[in-house]
């Protein structure tokens, strides 16, 4: 009977665990503010004249007095992911994108890097023709070596909902690149531009481990706001 009773209040007692665990990791996984697409009239495609959008975001290697990092509605999250000084996406990981249209972006990148672990994401793809713009100049990969991060969009694991699937490399600044007035280099400009398809809501995160923990994907590479989020097309 002892037996029984113990183990049934270790089961208790996990289950408990597992709820506070799952509790934190919702709130920590809370929605920054939501970052809609720029529309930008129509353009003429292989399938007829389509509306088109645009969207600019930047990839910091750390917060600063110029740059404060994530405005996320969950209390403390925010102020020790800054403490830490983790990477992040901004202005925000939430994006907002118009069904059936041409989208084109442009990410200023202003972090190190090093080697990928896996060099298929050292190329882009799901963008127009697998193709990219790295400073004005189109390209279809970039070393493996030199990677800083990525932009990748996939399905959630239920799916239920069209198949989407886009990935873009960002090349990685040098070790020793001049720190501008706002205390980060001259950003590396890379543009790119797919389709959207019907309305459905995706998940994106950055590919490369520039994280915590387990083979550095973990801490900012899981935190909504920073290496992780939302792309919900209307």
């Amino acid at each position: 009977m002892k037996r029984a009773l113990f183990a049934l209040l270790t089961v208790l007692i996990g289950a408990t665990v597992v709820a506070g665990t799952a509790l934190f990791v919702s709130k920590a996984g809370a929605e920054p503010p939501t970052l809609v697409a720029t529309p930008a009239g129509t353009t003429q495609t292989s399938n007829g004249v389509i509306n088109h959008a645009t969207l600019d975001l930047s990839v910091y290697p750390n917060a600063s007095s110029t740059q404060p990092g994530p405005n996320i509605p969950a209390g403390e999250t925010t102020i020790v992911a800054n403490a830490q000084q983790w990477p992040f996406y901004s202005p925000s990981s939430s994006i907002q994108l118009p069904a059936h249209s041409l989208i084109t972006v442009t990410i200023h990148q202003y972090d190190t890097g090093g080697q990928i672990y896996n060099p298929w994401f050292s190329h882009p793809i799901g963008t127009i023709a697998n193709k990219m713009s790295v400073d004005g100049r189109e390209v279809t990969s970039i070393a493996a070596s030199n990677v800083a991060h990525t932009f990748t969009i996939h399905q959630y694991p239920e799916g239920g909902q069209p198949y989407w699937f886009v990935s873009v490399p960002l090349p990685a600044q040098a070790d020793n690149a001049k720190p501008q007035a706002n205390g980060y280099p001259t950003p590396i400009d890379v543009t790119f531009s797919f389709m959207t398809g019907d309305p459905g809501k995706y998940v994106w995160n950055c590919e490369f481990p520039c994280g915590t923990g387990y083979v550095e994907f973990g801490g900012p590479m899981s935190q909504r706001g920073f290496m992780s989020g939302t792309v919900t097309v209307v």
